[in-house]
């Protein structure tokens, strides 16, 4: 491995058998001349990118058959780390073989996704899945070329993080894959809101319409409604459901509905106790944490919330009193 060899084994261990092998023995670095294309009745696209938040640039060189819009072949040179030769790589990969409109269409995703020996293993550490950020756009660069297009026409993505280039529907994907549970695990996997943070809460020196924050929590409440619904999809009812059932099934609600609004305000609660009281009607002891302790809502409007909520998603026939 060169003078990576000197670098202690558990390093590697980050990082997929495929990443390391792309790092050392890429299939695809090097170029194409205008004769390559001619010889091969092909016209030749160079298009070139640079991540200005890492420093890492990619030049991607097509060989594009008029008569089909296929991308015959391809290569690349790469002027940064071993991730990101080893993503340019991967990304070329993906391309050859591929018409010029379905290649516009491979993410950052799907080239990180590619790397990985395992569907559940990430490819490489997470300070380093940035370098994988560069294919989407210089993909987009390339096909504009051959198309004769602007690269934002192909831009379909609502783009949350302008610095990384990061997407909503990658961010969600992401916190999706990796079950993410916090912002600074968003900016590590994908260094968006590592820059100039504007993105990350409301707040900063640009206003935006999505925040980290927003995303992360309803993305997660999303997830937990799924979650929820995968437990009960027996059709077992709330109120037939054994007690460790019911606590499962509200702390699932709590957890995708209301801890992350307390949570915000530097709240939270705990269940203490399910009890069955008269009319069939069950008793939802809780304990506020943290600043919901002595908050004067607890008793008013967040209890009400709180309780219509769970009525909502669970049984009519809940009650929720504070302890």
């Amino acid at each position: 491995m060169g003078k990576h060899s000197l670098i202690g084994g558990s390093i590697w261990e980050a990082y997929s058998k495929k990443v390391q092998d792309r790092m050392n023995n890429p299939k695809h670095m090097g170029e194409f001349t205008e004769e390559d294309a001619k010889n091969r009745n092909a016209k030749l696209i160079v298009a070139d990118f640079g991540a200005e938040s890492c420093g890492d640039a990619v030049r991607l060189y097509w060989l594009v058959d008029e008569k089909t819009d296929t991308i015959i072949d391809a290569k690349f040179k790469s002027f940064g780390c071993g991730t990101a030769i080893a993503s340019s790589d991967t990304m070329v990969d993906l391309c050859i073989g591929k018409k010029v409109d379905e290649a516009v269409k491979i993410t950052n995703l799907d080239v990180e996704f590619a790397m990985r020996d395992n569907p559940d293993t990430p490819a490489v550490p997470p300070q380093k899945m940035h370098c994988s950020v560069m294919a989407y756009d210089v993909i987009k660069q390339a096909a504009g070329q051959y198309m004769g297009v602007s690269p934002e026409s192909f831009e379909d993505q609502i783009i949350v993080c302008e610095c990384a280039r990061v997407s909503l529907g990658t961010i969600k994907e992401v916190i999706r894959l990796n079950d993410l549970k916090t912002v600074e695990e968003i900016t590590q996997y994908t260094k968006a809101g590592g820059f100039c943070k504007s993105c990350v809460k409301p707040g900063g020196h640009e206003e935006k319409e999505y925040y980290l924050v927003d995303i992360l929590a309803d993305t997660r409440a999303e997830m937990d409604r799924e979650r929820l619904k995968e437990a009960t999809k027996d059709d077992v009812a709330f109120d037939d459901m054994t007690l460790v059932r019911q606590i499962k099934a509200i702390e699932s609600v709590l957890d995708s509905d209301v801890r992350p609004m307390l949570n915000y305000d530097g709240g939270d609660l705990e269940v203490i106790d399910i009890q069955k009281g008269e009319n069939g009607i069950s008793d939802v002891y809780i304990r506020y944490l943290g600043a919901c302790n002595g908050c004067a809502s607890g008793s008013g409007a967040t209890l009400y919330a709180i309780e219509n909520i769970l009525q909502e998603e669970l049984s009519p026939n809940l009650r929720v009193l504070p302890v």
